[in-house]
């Protein structure tokens, strides 16, 4: 199989897996990859997402660019298409999705890590929009989500040019939210998610969808949606929940209501 799903308790970790290919995403690989996010989007016990990529040379090498090279302007198109509704999935399935950037990520793999919410990657990763270099141009959100996680002028820099950058410049930018020794990626991302698995997934919910509104929209609208999330939250269990463990002194047990 292309795309490998492991649960560990309420962590799922979805694997790009065509080493030989260094995970580049075909129509099967990215098919199967956009199946299996949607089923993960309605899965309860699924609390949080890790998307990562197998072995240790490439999270996701782009898209395959010998299947690229055969399509015509309709097929493309299909093909964006495709690309895009993965990258809607994780971002906007109701939990969190982090990106384990275990090597490249370039093109269509930086565009998947982009759509996540957290993005950790190993100190040897290399990220990239190199479109530029085929004659064309990102197609799965680069020139969206690219200006929203770092800036307008250092996105146009990376689509304009196709430079690849290095794991600690990817930092300073924003890029990624962390940057980790290989071998202590995947323990380091796990950490995390299974911190987020213990929250109460009714209050991640909402906070992705405010966090989401924050870049797009108007501001008052989104605060006056903000205020409305907030309160709704108060008929939940999980609010109960977390309120009264913490008068209590106790941990929360929120069971996702």
């Amino acid at each position: 199989m292309s795309v490998v799903v492991a649960q560990d308790g309420g962590v799922v970790v979805v694997t790009i897996d065509r080493q030989d290919a260094l995970n580049a995403l075909d129509l099967p690989t990215l098919t199967a990859l956009r199946d299996r996010l949607h089923e993960l989007a309605g899965d309860a016990d699924a609390r949080v997402v890790v998307l990562t990529g197998a072995g240790e040379k490439a999270f996701a090498a782009g898209a395959d660019i010998k299947y690229m090279s055969g399509l015509g302007v309709d097929e493309a198109k299909e093909w964006g298409a495709l690309g895009h509704e993965a990258g809607r999935l994780l971002e906007t399935m109701p939990k969190p999705t982090i990106a384990a950037i275990n090597g490249f990520a370039l093109g269509g793999g930086c565009e998947l890590a982009l759509a996540c919410d957290l993005r950790y990657a190993a100190r040897t990763a290399k990220l990239g929009q190199p479109e530029i270099n085929l004659g064309i141009i990102p197609g799965w959100g680069g020139t969206q989500r690219l200006p929203r996680a770092t800036t307008l002028g250092y996105a146009k820099e990376l689509i304009f040019t196709g430079r690849v950058v290095e794991a600690e410049e990817a930092e300073r930018h924003g890029l990624v939210n962390a940057v980790f020794e290989p071998g202590e990626l995947i323990d380091k991302t796990m950490e995390t998610a299974r911190l987020l698995a213990t929250k109460s997934p009714v209050a991640l919910a909402a906070a992705k969808t405010a966090c989401n509104r924050a870049l797009q929209g108007a501001h008052g609208g989104n605060l006056a949606a903000e205020a409305e999330g907030f309160g709704e939250l108060f008929a939940s269990e999980d609010a109960k929940e977390g309120m009264t463990a913490f008068v209590e002194k106790r941990e929360p047990a929120f069971k996702g209501r």
